[in-house]
């Protein structure tokens, strides 16, 4: 079972995803993103953030603490906003925390310019978003982090938000175990992965065992979406994911642009948009592609 944890103080909102996750403090004097059941996502998000975040950590990827999180609203009375009262309220009960890093940064395009990456690493992570259908890891969207950013200890790169992972549960009855997705804009496609390596080491690994280990994980609630039960739910998500795993020669994603093609892709994507720009709209900045700001939480911490 995952650990439990009761929050203690709400922090602050995050408006960094569709999703507003919050920075909570808890009983165990940790510090967590707290991703709430009452988000727009709904709890398959939550579903796809342990499946997959449990699954990586089991096949040595780096991926911060998950806590099943009690939550009262109270403890929030004081945030502003309505729309996110709202969500805190339709969110009482059961959450899903990940362990807060402190200071850590981005994998920005500019960061992925200068941070080295081992091919054998970046084909690791490619891997599993291929097996788990992971489409929101590009190279604008990285969903991955450094840490930590100071002190002896060298930067690594820490995975993170998987809620759009798993696309299959939302169309049980379209769901084809081999079927390819397009993973050439991936956020670690420009460090050459070695996805065939990476295949030969972690598709054997991926058991019937490995995969209900992760899925007891899950709490029954949040099975029931589909399924008359949380068993016959469990059995589709483990069948499907070994079945996948077997498939693997039909999905592994081989063919990455280098990050050359990939900046004059961009470039002529907005060179494109600039022609199709009235006169009066070329003098606003185009700002297609460029990343967010850094998600560094720590100025939020009192």
């Amino acid at each position: 079972m995952l650990r439990e944890i009761t929050v203690t103080r709400y922090v602050t909102p995050l408006h960094t995803g569709g999703s507003v996750p919050g920075v909570v403090e808890a009983d165990d004097l940790g510090t967590y993103v707290l991703k709430f059941t009452g988000s727009a996502q709904g709890v398959k998000a939550l579903v796809a953030e342990i499946v997959v975040g449990e699954l990586a950590r089991r096949l040595g990827l780096r991926f911060p603490e998950l806590v099943l999180a009690r939550f009262d609203p109270a403890v929030a009375a004081d945030e502003p906003h309505q729309e996110v009262q709202d969500l805190l309220r339709a969110s009482a009960g059961v959450n899903l925390g990940m362990d807060f890093l402190p200071g850590a940064a981005d994998f920005t395009p500019e960061v992925a310019e200068v941070f080295p990456v081992d091919p054998l690493e970046a084909g690791r992570i490619v891997w599993l978003d291929a097996l788990t259908v992971n489409v929101d890891r590009t190279v604008h969207s990285a969903n991955l982090m450094v840490w930590p950013t100071f002190g002896t200890a060298p930067p690594r790169l820490w995975l993170i938000d998987h809620g759009a992972a798993l696309v299959f549960h939302h169309r049980w009855d379209a769901a084809a175990p081999e079927k390819a997705y397009d993973f050439r804009h991936h956020a670690l496609g420009g460090h050459g992965p070695d996805t065939r390596a990476a295949d030969a080491e972690l598709s054997p690994q991926v058991t019937e065992e490995l995969l209900r280990e992760v899925l007891a994980l899950v709490p029954d609630a949040w099975l029931t979406t589909d399924f008359a039960s949380p068993d016959e739910a469990r059995d589709a998500y483990v069948t499907y994911l070994l079945a996948r795993a077997r498939a693997s020669e039909a999905w592994l994603p081989t063919d990455f642009p280098s990050r050359d093609e990939l900046a004059a892709a961009d470039a002529r994507r907005a060179a494109a948009t600039e022609r199709g720009r009235p006169a009066w709209l070329k003098r606003v900045p185009d700002l297609h592609g460029k990343p967010g700001a850094e998600r560094d939480w720590s100025a939020h911490l009192g």
